[in-house]
């Protein structure tokens, strides 16, 4: 087995890498917090210049045709600065419509991929705890959609979006411009800094097009796991990071903190946690660039990224006493954002409660069976 990433792949990682590490310094952070800004702006103008807004974007769309695993190292980097910028519900939102939908909303991932149009998506329907709140009822020109959408990412900025809608009880993806004048915007502000609105959609008509096949959504939920659960390993990385240079220079009993063996054990465990997310990430974007299912994968992916954000996250705090706390000191913010993106994951006991319904109707699991003996079962 190799697991070194290509002379390509390592490229787009350090370009990355220098992009938001450049940008995000704690003191625009610090900016960003108080001056209610949707998004930062200059990185993703940052973003576009450099091409990471369309690195998943098909070629004939104008994007660069990469994979997950590219976009993975991307957002790791994104995760690592707390860059505030819409990566990837912009290119998965532009990459869906490439894949599956009709040639007539295809110019769509073209101004997408050209940074001309900002897009948007959201999947929280499938595990929240009121399921999708949109309909979708058939017309005779097209469907007519009712319902209500909850803290949509930059609902307010951008121009279309792939909203869950409920058809005959089937969960689709249907693409909705967000102009519309039966879309009712009710804005807010996750805790983290991201801008969201909760949409109140009452009669908005949309054509036969714009309700996607269904196939369409079974191919987005694995790679949209993926990217929030590369976030979440940037975030931790950091994280961790942070908390070993702190414990490593703050002294107490005229020792350094990092020294005493409950510090130890609580930076082990938090490391532990890093990489068991590491591993299942990696594997997760490794079967969707090479064409293999991965429904269990994702999933168990993504109870893994909200456990360790979970772990990490709270020793992280712990370790750093009451500092951590402190407006003024960086760390709260990725405890901020560890806990964002587990709720956009939708929690780990419903990622566990969904694994274990997909494991209870799948006695097939594990590599061998992606073996060309076992690929008719």
């Amino acid at each position: 087995m190799d697991f070194e990433f290509t002379e390509d792949q390592s490229a787009i990682a350090e370009m990355a890498g220098s992009v938001f590490a450049d940008y995000c310094t704690d003191d625009r952070l610090r900016q960003f917090d108080t001056r209610e800004q949707a998004y930062m702006e200059p990185l993703w103008q940052l973003c576009v210049e450099t091409g990471l807004q369309a690195l998943a974007i098909p070629e004939a769309q104008g994007g660069s045709g990469l994979g997950m695993t590219e976009l993975m190292q991307v957002l790791q980097a994104q995760g690592q600065a707390l860059g505030q910028v819409p990566l990837w519900r912009h290119q998965l939102t532009a990459a869906t419509l490439a894949q599956f939908a009709d040639p007539a909303l295809q110019p769509w991932a073209v101004e997408a991929a050209a940074g001309r149009r900002l897009l948007t998506l959201d999947l929280s329907g499938l595990y929240n705890a009121q399921g999708i709140d949109l309909n979708a009822v058939e017309t005779g020109a097209g469907w007519c959609i009712n319902g209500r959408v909850g803290a949509l990412a930059l609902a307010e900025q951008s121009q279309a979006a792939l909203l869950l809608v409920s058809v005959d009880g089937q969960a689709r993806l249907a693409f909705v411009e967000l102009a519309s004048k039966t879309i009712k915007h009710l804005p807010g502000r996750m805790t983290h800094g991201e801008a969201i609105a909760d949409l109140h959609i009452d009669g908005l008509l949309i054509s036969a097009e714009q309700l996607l096949p269904a196939a369409a959504l079974s191919w987005l939920e694995p790679r949209a796991i993926a990217s929030l659960a590369a976030l979440q390993l940037g975030v931790s990385a950091e994280q961790i990071r942070r908390t070993v240079e702190y414990v490593t220079e703050r002294r107490q009993f005229e020792r350094s903190i990092g020294s005493f063996q409950a510090v130890q054990m609580s930076m082990a465990n938090a490391h532990i946690a890093l990489e068991a997310l590491r591993s299942c990430l990696w594997q997760l974007c490794y079967r969707l660039d090479a064409g293999l299912p991965a429904p269990s994968e994702a999933l168990a992916t993504a109870w893994q990224a909200c456990e360790a954000g979970h772990v990490i996250g709270h020793n992280a705090q712990h370790v750093h006493g009451g500092i951590g706390v402190d407006l003024t000191y960086p760390m709260h913010r990725f405890l901020y954002w560890s806990r964002a993106l587990g709720c956009a994951l939708g929690g780990s006991a419903a990622s566990l409660e969904r694994l274990g319904d997909w494991l209870s109707h799948n006695d097939k699991l594990g590599w061998k069976y992606d073996l060309a003996e076992h690929q008719a079962l």
